[in-house]
């Protein structure tokens, strides 16, 4: 595996010269983008990129809560992402939030898709017309794998409530499934634009088999422009949710963009509210 930026990847995070500890790195340094990473699960090798809060080399003893997010490539890099120029912007809007107070410092991990697999692995179960179905290969490397390497490289703190999963579409989708498969890893769901279409919407009888509310706290969203079956569809999962006990308001956000689309320059401006509302500051 090789690595773009200011750490190898096995090597020790640096510890900032006492002198600069008042001025904290640039985004653009703070971005660790790691190369094929390699899976025992899963034939094909997956790049991600690493996000460290600014306070990162005020204390090498700090660990912070993590937020691993799925099409990597879209997130902070306008020219890695599917439609040049339109990323979400998640560097920059966490570090705003993060100066300002709002929200709690974190480490946030951007998995980039593997191309041609992502519908394999974005999707629970094999559609016949579109193939898929590998997400719990996908899910067991990003908890048997991936999460022990960020937990090793970059201080994360344990437990489900300091480590979050999220993504839009098809990444809401498999973000929905794998937070039900492993509620005592991902306490917190962000769940943009997501795919409830996918196989006659069988996501919705995953979640109703569910034996009980479990303890997450869920971010669920839908645009108003995203085509005729995706608020429908938003609106069954909420319904759902509510139905196995997740309070409005409280462990669920329902939130409903007058006008969104489905893009990326649309899921950007919902990154300060749900990092808001999953990780917000403590004390």
């Amino acid at each position: 595996m090789s690595t773009e930026s200011f750490l190898g990847p096995d090597a020790p995070l640096p510890i900032a010269d006492m002198s600069l500890r008042r001025r904290p790195r640039r985004l653009k340094s703070r971005l660790c983008k790691h190369e094929g990473f390699t899976s025992q699960l899963l034939d094909d090798k997956h790049d991600f990129i690493v996000y460290v809060p600014p306070a990162f080399d005020d204390d090498p003893n700090r660990f912070f809560p993590v937020l691993f997010l799925h099409d990597g490539q879209n997130l902070f890099d306008p020219e890695t992402s599917f439609i040049k120029g339109n990323y979400w912007k998640v560097g920059e809007t966490a570090d705003a939030m993060i100066v300002s107070g709002e929200i709690e410092p974190l480490v946030i991990v951007g998995i980039y898709n593997a191309g041609a697999e992502r519908i394999n692995e974005y999707t629970p179960v094999e559609d016949k017309r579109l193939g898929g179905g590998n997400a719990d290969a996908y899910g067991q490397m990003v908890v048997e794998e991936l999460r022990p390497f960020i937990a090793r490289q970059y201080r994360t703190l344990a437990g489900a409530e300091n480590c979050g999963m999220g993504g839009s579409s098809l990444g809401g989708l498999v973000t929905i499934y794998l937070g039900m498969r492993y509620p005592e890893v991902f306490g917190k769901l962000a769940i943009l634009s997501p795919s409830v279409w996918w196989r006659d919407r069988v996501i919705l009888g995953f979640v109703d088999k569910l034996r009980q509310k479990t303890g997450q706290k869920i971010w669920l969203d839908i645009g108003t422009k995203e085509g005729k079956r995706a608020l429908p569809d938003a609106r069954a999962l909420k319904r759902l949710l509510v139905k196995k006990g997740w309070r409005l308001g409280n462990d669920l956000e329902y939130r409903e963009i007058e006008g969104g689309e489905h893009n990326e320059n649309a899921w950007a401006q919902r990154v300060g509210p749900l990092l808001k509302f999953l990780f917000p500051r403590r004390g």
